[in-house]
């Protein structure tokens, strides 16, 4: 690990954030009841480009880049977008490996744990903030 690779992550992180931001905006009024932009705009695409750019990039492939344009690409520009592609690549990578029960783990263990995380994360701060029953501020928020 290199400081020049840890700036391309890092480079592809912020481009990544920012377009999430923006496509959140962009997608707000379909998303009054469900997070439709979180779950196609974001996560879906995301997922999508990870694995359609992870595999037409390989160094065998048809495509092949260097390995900082990938690591610009994957970690950085998906990873700032959504981490959920990084999910959905490795659990796929799982599953492609006959892994089934760890894959099928990955997925039940992310989803519980991450929510469980969330709900006590909520619960401590909401005693320290005086009871408060909210956890995000604007619906931007609850978007990203």
């Amino acid at each position: 690990m290199s400081f020049y690779t840890c700036l391309v992550v890092m480079v592809g992180g912020a481009i990544g954030t920012l377009a999430r931001y923006l496509v959140s905006v962009a997608t707000l009024p379909i998303s009054r009841y469900l997070p439709r932009g979180t779950i196609f705009a974001i996560n879906t695409l995301g997922s999508f480009i990870i694995g359609f750019f992870g595999t037409l990039t390989l160094a065998h492939g048809r495509y092949p880049l260097s390995e900082n344009a990938r690591l610009f690409v994957m970690i950085g520009l998906c990873g700032g977008y959504t981490t959920f592609s990084s999910f959905s690549l490795q659990t796929l990578d799982l599953m492609r490996g006959e892994a089934w029960g760890r894959a099928f783990a990955n997925i039940a263990l992310s989803i519980l744990l991450c929510i469980g995380a969330v709900w006590l994360g909520h619960v401590l701060a909401s005693r320290l903030n005086d009871g408060a029953v909210e956890i995000v501020q604007t619906y931007i928020e609850e978007e990203a």
